[in-house]
């Protein structure tokens, strides 16, 4: 959580809260039909199957507070939850005024930074301009400074060759039949980058465990570009899991995984092997029920001293990340596993 002093530049907002997130709550049986596989016990991973509703995702994100204070708040949002979208849609933004009514927030809240929609974590707002001025700055003196302010944390199908790295690549979207996809450019031209078809891109990884053909791996972006995170796993030959538009890029003969190319590697279910399958008690047929494992854990922010020091916030892991951790034998740093084995504990035992 937040814990630097309360920043004082606008005034509005209620003091430090904070609360259990909605998907530390354990997933309801009536949305996820069938239990699958012949060890589940009723205990499933896989996400509702029918949409929310605009007043069912109210409830959760209001229970999904993580931090507010007189100018910022932060919320930990589920995964398939976009930002932003086209009208009509259902969007964290569609949602923010009843939000804002619901908790007696501003109305003017704008998202700072959030992950993006298949993405789990935090989302920060403010409804104060000089804050989010100020937030805006720090981050870009810090990506100048090439300093990470922003850590995830993902499961992965496969185990990187190299323990930690870094992954630099340049990226550009492209259409692809249907498919509106980024791409990976290995050497891209001057000019390319002058015109902004491509753009260089940065991703610091660390294996934070592993077990057999799947990882826990911390990803922190030096740059952003959409769908980042998900195009450099595949990379380094690990797809994440959940990942459902770019997991078929690495493919295997075998046992040995290889990158194949975009235009012959269309987004389609993630195809998990048989082990993986047993382990997360699944059948494939249910695997497009499986939502994307990547959660913005933790955000740097300014300390109300300055740029010279930071404040962390974080964000709890869902349920279902802790469920998959424990179901693949993967654990979490020793500094984050007491008050995660409170929500996994809540999670299960309630099943």
């Amino acid at each position: 959580m937040f814990r630097s002093k309360p920043w004082r530049l606008c005034k509005g907002m209620r003091a430090p809260f904070s609360t259990r997130a909605w998907y530390q709550m354990p997933l309801k049986q009536r949305s996820l039909g069938k239990p699958v596989g012949g060890h589940s016990s009723g205990k499933s991973i896989l996400a509702p199957g029918k949409p929310l509703s605009r007043e069912e995702l109210l409830n959760l994100l209001e229970k999904s507070l993580v931090h507010k204070d007189d100018v910022l708040l932060a919320i930990s949002k589920p995964p398939g939850l976009p930002v932003d979208g086209k009208p009509g849609e259902v969007t964290l933004l569609s949602l923010l005024p009843f939000l804002s009514q619901k908790l007696g927030l501003p109305q003017n809240l704008q998202v700072i930074k959030a992950a993006g929609k298949e993405s789990s974590g935090l989302v920060l707002l403010s409804g104060c301009a000089d804050t989010v001025r100020r937030v805006h700055d720090f981050y870009i003196r810090s990506q100048r400074a090439k300093r990470p302010t922003a850590t995830y944390c993902a499961i992965t199908t496969r185990i990187p060759e190299a323990s930690e790295g870094e992954i630099s690549t340049g990226l550009k979207l492209m259409q692809i039949e249907d498919f509106d996809l980024v791409v990976p450019v290995a050497s891209p031209s001057r000019g390319s980058i002058e015109r902004r078809e491509v753009k260089k891109t940065l991703t610091h990884y660390k294996v934070l465990d592993s077990n057999e053909d799947c990882a826990l791996l911390q990803l922190q972006p030096l740059t952003a570009f959409p769908s980042q995170l998900l195009v450099h796993s595949t990379l380094i030959l690990s797809p994440i899991l959940g990942d459902h538009m770019y997991s078929s890029r690495v493919g295997a003969v075998l046992g040995e995984p290889f990158l194949l190319s975009p235009e012959s590697a269309l987004p389609r279910t993630q195809i998990l092997n048989d082990s993986l399958l047993t382990k997360l008690h699944l059948q494939q047929r249910h695997v497009h029920r499986l939502p994307l494992h990547l959660h913005l854990h933790r955000l740097l922010l300014p300390s109300t001293e300055g740029f010279s020091s930071c404040a962390a916030l974080t964000a709890p892991f869902p349920a279902f990340f802790l469920r998959t951790l424990s179901l693949l034998g993967l654990a979490l740093p020793q500094e984050e596993t007491k008050e995660q084995e409170k929500t996994l504990k809540a999670f299960s035992t309630t099943q």
